[in-house]
Protein backbone atom coordinates (compact mmCIF):
# COMPACT_ATOMS: atom_id res chain seq x y z
CA UNK A 1 0.00 0.00 0.00
CA UNK A 2 1.59 3.82 -0.99
CA UNK A 3 2.06 6.28 1.32
CA UNK A 4 -1.47 8.06 0.29
CA UNK A 5 -3.26 4.98 0.72
CA UNK A 6 -2.14 4.19 4.09
CA UNK A 7 -2.60 8.33 5.55
CA UNK A 8 -5.93 7.68 3.79
CA UNK A 9 -6.74 4.47 6.06
CA UNK A 10 -5.44 6.61 9.06
CA UNK A 11 -7.63 9.39 8.20
CA UNK A 12 -10.69 7.09 7.92
CA UNK A 13 -9.92 5.35 11.13
CA UNK A 14 -9.99 8.70 13.38
CA UNK A 15 -12.85 9.91 11.23
CA UNK A 16 -15.09 6.72 12.48
CA UNK A 17 -13.31 6.65 15.83
CA UNK A 18 -14.07 10.64 16.24
CA UNK A 19 -17.74 9.65 18.02
CA UNK A 20 -16.34 7.56 20.44
CA UNK A 21 -13.54 9.74 21.45
CA UNK A 22 -15.61 12.53 21.72
CA UNK A 23 -17.72 10.86 24.25
CA UNK A 24 -15.53 9.31 26.63
CA UNK A 25 -13.56 12.93 26.46
CA UNK A 26 -17.30 14.61 27.18
CA UNK A 27 -18.15 12.09 29.89
CA UNK A 28 -15.37 10.25 31.40
CA UNK A 29 -11.89 12.25 30.78
CA UNK A 30 -13.62 15.85 31.60
CA UNK A 31 -15.71 14.96 34.23
CA UNK A 32 -12.60 13.00 36.17
CA UNK A 33 -10.57 16.22 35.96
CA UNK A 34 -13.21 18.80 37.17
CA UNK A 35 -13.50 16.00 40.00
CA UNK A 36 -9.82 16.32 40.50
CA UNK A 37 -10.00 20.08 40.74
CA UNK A 38 -12.97 20.37 42.69
CA UNK A 39 -11.11 18.66 45.34
CA UNK A 40 -8.86 20.87 46.01
CA UNK A 41 -11.35 23.44 46.65
CA UNK A 42 -13.81 23.88 49.53
CA UNK A 43 -16.65 23.90 47.07
CA UNK A 44 -20.07 23.29 49.48
CA UNK A 45 -23.64 24.54 49.30
CA UNK A 46 -22.45 28.08 50.06
CA UNK A 47 -20.07 28.11 46.99
CA UNK A 48 -23.39 26.82 45.09
CA UNK A 49 -25.09 29.83 46.19
CA UNK A 50 -22.27 32.43 45.22
CA UNK A 51 -19.30 31.50 43.83
CA UNK A 52 -17.57 33.80 44.93
CA UNK A 53 -17.52 32.03 47.91
CA UNK A 54 -15.44 29.05 46.67
CA UNK A 55 -11.93 29.05 47.90
CA UNK A 56 -8.79 27.15 47.03
CA UNK A 57 -8.12 24.86 49.72
CA UNK A 58 -5.07 22.40 47.90
CA UNK A 59 -4.69 19.12 49.83
CA UNK A 60 -6.43 19.80 53.02
CA UNK A 61 -9.91 17.76 51.95
CA UNK A 62 -7.43 14.58 51.53
CA UNK A 63 -5.71 15.58 55.11
CA UNK A 64 -8.81 16.14 56.88
CA UNK A 65 -10.47 12.81 55.07
CA UNK A 66 -7.40 10.89 56.10
CA UNK A 67 -7.71 12.19 59.73
CA UNK A 68 -11.38 11.04 59.73
CA UNK A 69 -11.74 7.69 61.24
CA UNK A 70 -15.85 7.41 59.10
CA UNK A 71 -13.67 7.09 56.13
CA UNK A 72 -10.81 4.08 56.97
CA UNK A 73 -13.89 2.47 58.46
CA UNK A 74 -15.28 2.79 54.64
CA UNK A 75 -12.56 1.86 53.47
CA UNK A 76 -12.20 -1.04 55.76
CA UNK A 77 -15.88 -2.35 54.80
CA UNK A 78 -15.21 -1.79 51.33
CA UNK A 79 -12.35 -4.55 51.37
CA UNK A 80 -13.88 -6.91 53.64
CA UNK A 81 -16.59 -6.97 50.47
CA UNK A 82 -13.88 -7.55 47.74
CA UNK A 83 -12.44 -10.19 49.63
CA UNK A 84 -15.25 -12.20 50.27
CA UNK A 85 -16.71 -11.28 46.81
CA UNK A 86 -14.43 -11.79 44.63
CA UNK A 87 -13.32 -15.51 45.40
CA UNK A 88 -17.40 -16.43 45.52
CA UNK A 89 -18.17 -14.70 42.33
CA UNK A 90 -15.20 -16.31 41.04
CA UNK A 91 -16.08 -19.97 41.81
CA UNK A 92 -19.54 -19.83 41.88
CA UNK A 93 -19.52 -17.92 38.10
CA UNK A 94 -16.89 -20.95 36.94
CA UNK A 95 -18.82 -23.61 38.49
CA UNK A 96 -22.02 -22.43 36.48
CA UNK A 97 -20.67 -22.08 33.16
CA UNK A 98 -18.67 -25.87 34.08
CA UNK A 99 -22.51 -27.07 34.63
CA UNK A 100 -24.26 -25.62 31.44
CA UNK A 101 -21.09 -26.02 29.37
CA UNK A 102 -21.80 -30.28 29.27
CA UNK A 103 -22.78 -32.21 27.11
CA UNK A 104 -24.66 -34.04 28.97
CA UNK A 105 -26.77 -31.37 31.23
CA UNK A 106 -30.40 -31.52 29.87
CA UNK A 107 -32.10 -28.19 28.87
CA UNK A 108 -28.33 -25.74 29.23
CA UNK A 109 -30.29 -23.16 27.23
CA UNK A 110 -32.93 -23.30 30.41
CA UNK A 111 -30.13 -22.88 32.73
CA UNK A 112 -28.02 -20.45 31.25
CA UNK A 113 -31.30 -18.06 31.39
CA UNK A 114 -32.25 -19.01 34.99
CA UNK A 115 -28.72 -18.10 36.05
CA UNK A 116 -28.36 -15.11 34.23
CA UNK A 117 -31.78 -13.66 34.79
CA UNK A 118 -30.73 -12.03 38.65
CA UNK A 119 -27.98 -9.98 36.09
CA UNK A 120 -30.56 -8.24 34.32
CA UNK A 121 -33.10 -7.41 37.37
CA UNK A 122 -33.59 -4.11 38.72
CA UNK A 123 -30.91 -3.95 41.67
CA UNK A 124 -33.58 -1.82 43.78
CA UNK A 125 -36.06 -4.02 43.30
CA UNK A 126 -34.00 -7.20 44.18
CA UNK A 127 -32.68 -6.04 47.03
CA UNK A 128 -35.79 -5.00 48.60
CA UNK A 129 -36.59 -8.58 47.77
CA UNK A 130 -33.68 -9.93 49.96
CA UNK A 131 -34.05 -7.89 52.44
CA UNK A 132 -37.30 -9.23 53.11
CA UNK A 133 -36.12 -12.63 53.06
CA UNK A 134 -33.14 -11.66 55.68
CA UNK A 135 -35.81 -10.43 57.85
CA UNK A 136 -35.33 -11.17 60.91
CA UNK A 137 -38.77 -12.39 62.51
CA UNK A 138 -40.37 -13.07 58.84
CA UNK A 139 -37.88 -13.84 56.68
CA UNK A 140 -38.13 -16.67 54.66
CA UNK A 141 -34.27 -17.74 55.65
CA UNK A 142 -34.94 -17.79 59.58
CA UNK A 143 -38.12 -19.58 58.99
CA UNK A 144 -35.75 -22.34 56.85
CA UNK A 145 -33.18 -22.05 59.98
CA UNK A 146 -35.51 -22.26 62.33
CA UNK A 147 -37.60 -25.25 60.50
CA UNK A 148 -34.01 -26.78 61.19
CA UNK A 149 -33.70 -26.28 64.79
CA UNK A 150 -31.18 -23.76 64.37
CA UNK A 151 -31.46 -20.41 65.96
CA UNK A 152 -32.06 -17.23 63.99
CA UNK A 153 -30.30 -14.83 62.90
CA UNK A 154 -30.01 -10.48 62.58
CA UNK A 155 -29.10 -10.57 58.99
CA UNK A 156 -28.92 -7.01 58.48
CA UNK A 157 -29.03 -5.99 61.88
CA UNK A 158 -25.81 -7.83 63.32
CA UNK A 159 -22.37 -6.10 62.34
CA UNK A 160 -21.13 -9.59 62.37
CA UNK A 161 -23.52 -10.56 59.90
CA UNK A 162 -24.13 -7.28 57.44
CA UNK A 163 -21.41 -7.81 55.25
CA UNK A 164 -21.61 -11.40 54.42
CA UNK A 165 -25.68 -11.21 54.08
CA UNK A 166 -25.07 -8.70 51.27
CA UNK A 167 -22.19 -10.00 49.58
CA UNK A 168 -24.25 -13.06 49.40
CA UNK A 169 -27.06 -10.80 47.37
CA UNK A 170 -23.88 -9.31 45.28
CA UNK A 171 -22.41 -12.77 44.42
CA UNK A 172 -25.89 -13.95 43.19
CA UNK A 173 -26.74 -10.75 41.64
CA UNK A 174 -23.64 -10.37 39.34
CA UNK A 175 -22.54 -14.05 38.82
CA UNK A 176 -24.39 -14.37 35.71
CA UNK A 177 -22.43 -11.98 33.53
CA UNK A 178 -19.01 -13.50 35.10
CA UNK A 179 -21.07 -16.86 34.14
CA UNK A 180 -20.98 -15.89 30.24
CA UNK A 181 -17.29 -14.65 30.23
CA UNK A 182 -16.32 -18.22 31.22
CA UNK A 183 -18.61 -19.73 28.83
CA UNK A 184 -17.27 -18.64 25.83
CA UNK A 185 -13.75 -19.35 27.21
CA UNK A 186 -14.68 -22.60 28.41
CA UNK A 187 -15.87 -23.09 24.54
CA UNK A 188 -12.73 -22.31 23.37
CA UNK A 189 -11.07 -25.16 25.12
CA UNK A 190 -9.68 -27.70 22.65
CA UNK A 191 -11.93 -30.66 22.79
CA UNK A 192 -8.73 -32.97 21.88
CA UNK A 193 -7.02 -32.05 25.00
CA UNK A 194 -9.29 -33.34 27.19
CA UNK A 195 -10.01 -36.45 25.22
CA UNK A 196 -6.56 -37.07 25.13
CA UNK A 197 -6.16 -36.71 28.84
CA UNK A 198 -9.55 -38.93 29.51
CA UNK A 199 -8.41 -41.22 27.25
CA UNK A 200 -4.53 -41.11 29.60
CA UNK A 201 -6.96 -42.31 32.41
CA UNK A 202 -7.37 -38.57 34.04
CA UNK A 203 -10.45 -38.09 36.43
CA UNK A 204 -12.76 -35.01 35.98
CA UNK A 205 -10.83 -33.35 38.60
CA UNK A 206 -7.54 -33.77 36.84
CA UNK A 207 -8.38 -32.28 33.52
CA UNK A 208 -10.00 -29.73 35.04
CA UNK A 209 -7.26 -28.68 36.74
CA UNK A 210 -4.20 -29.07 33.86
CA UNK A 211 -6.18 -28.38 31.10
CA UNK A 212 -9.43 -26.29 31.54
CA UNK A 213 -7.97 -23.79 34.48
CA UNK A 214 -5.11 -23.49 32.83
CA UNK A 215 -6.20 -22.58 29.03
CA UNK A 216 -8.61 -20.24 30.72
CA UNK A 217 -6.58 -18.15 33.39
CA UNK A 218 -6.69 -14.83 30.82
CA UNK A 219 -10.84 -15.08 31.02
CA UNK A 220 -10.08 -16.02 34.94
CA UNK A 221 -8.43 -12.91 35.34
CA UNK A 222 -10.21 -10.64 33.61
CA UNK A 223 -13.63 -11.79 35.70
CA UNK A 224 -11.66 -11.44 38.86
CA UNK A 225 -10.65 -7.38 37.39
CA UNK A 226 -14.36 -6.83 36.48
CA UNK A 227 -15.34 -8.24 39.99
CA UNK A 228 -12.61 -6.06 42.18
CA UNK A 229 -13.84 -2.78 40.42
CA UNK A 230 -17.31 -3.53 41.04
CA UNK A 231 -16.85 -4.45 44.88
CA UNK A 232 -14.96 -1.13 45.35
CA UNK A 233 -18.41 0.47 43.32
CA UNK A 234 -21.11 -0.81 46.10
CA UNK A 235 -23.38 1.66 46.83
CA UNK A 236 -27.08 0.69 46.20
CA UNK A 237 -27.08 -2.60 48.12
CA UNK A 238 -26.01 -1.27 51.52
CA UNK A 239 -27.82 2.08 50.94
CA UNK A 240 -30.89 -0.18 50.43
CA UNK A 241 -30.56 -2.93 52.46
CA UNK A 242 -29.05 -1.17 55.49
CA UNK A 243 -28.41 2.28 54.89
CA UNK A 244 -24.97 1.90 55.83
CA UNK A 245 -25.49 0.34 59.08
CA UNK A 246 -25.89 -1.18 61.75
CA UNK A 247 -23.11 1.01 63.63
CA UNK A 248 -22.26 1.95 60.03
CA UNK A 249 -20.63 -1.35 59.62
CA UNK A 250 -21.64 -1.46 56.12
CA UNK A 251 -20.56 1.67 54.56
CA UNK A 252 -18.24 1.73 51.76
CA UNK A 253 -16.06 4.24 50.13
CA UNK A 254 -18.65 5.23 47.54
CA UNK A 255 -21.66 5.53 50.44
CA UNK A 256 -19.56 7.87 52.12
CA UNK A 257 -19.00 9.88 49.11
CA UNK A 258 -22.68 10.28 48.41
CA UNK A 259 -23.22 10.81 52.20
CA UNK A 260 -20.70 14.04 51.95
CA UNK A 261 -21.32 15.42 48.66
CA UNK A 262 -25.40 14.99 48.27
CA UNK A 263 -26.35 14.64 51.84
CA UNK A 264 -24.43 17.40 53.59
CA UNK A 265 -23.24 19.47 50.17
CA UNK A 266 -18.90 19.03 51.16
CA UNK A 267 -18.71 18.92 47.37
CA UNK A 268 -15.12 19.37 47.57
CA UNK A 269 -14.60 16.62 50.12
CA UNK A 270 -16.95 14.22 48.07
CA UNK A 271 -14.41 14.93 44.89
CA UNK A 272 -11.79 13.66 47.19
CA UNK A 273 -13.34 10.85 48.19
CA UNK A 274 -13.93 9.77 44.97
CA UNK A 275 -10.09 10.58 43.90
CA UNK A 276 -9.28 8.35 46.18
CA UNK A 277 -11.33 5.77 45.06
CA UNK A 278 -10.39 6.46 41.69
CA UNK A 279 -6.67 5.67 42.76
CA UNK A 280 -8.29 2.31 44.82
CA UNK A 281 -9.49 0.98 41.72
CA UNK A 282 -6.74 1.74 39.67
CA UNK A 283 -4.11 -0.08 41.93
CA UNK A 284 -6.83 -2.76 41.89
CA UNK A 285 -7.20 -3.23 38.31
CA UNK A 286 -3.40 -2.53 37.53
CA UNK A 287 -1.70 -5.24 40.14
CA UNK A 288 -3.21 -8.71 39.20
CA UNK A 289 -2.79 -8.03 35.71
CA UNK A 290 1.29 -6.65 36.93
CA UNK A 291 0.68 -10.20 38.60
CA UNK A 292 -0.75 -12.29 35.60
CA UNK A 293 2.33 -11.00 33.68
CA UNK A 294 5.33 -11.78 35.90
CA UNK A 295 3.40 -15.40 36.88
CA UNK A 296 3.77 -15.77 33.17
CA UNK A 297 0.18 -15.54 31.57
CA UNK A 298 -0.26 -13.90 28.48
CA UNK A 299 -3.61 -12.73 27.00
CA UNK A 300 -4.84 -14.86 24.70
Amino acid sequence: MSGAGIRAERRAGWLFSAPALLAIALFFILPTIASLALSLTDFDIYALADIRNLRFVGFDNYAALLADPLFWAALHNTLWFVLLGVPLVVVVSLGAAILVNERMVAWRPVWRVAFFAPYVATLVAAAMVWKYLLHTRYGLVNYALGALGLPRVDWLGDPRWAIPAITLFVVWKSFGYAMLIFLAALQTVPRELDEAARIDGAGWWARLRHVTLPAIAPATGLVAILTIIAMFQLFAEPYVMTEGGPAQSTITVLYLMFEEGFQWWNLGTGAAVAVVLFACILAAAVLPALAMRLLGVRKA
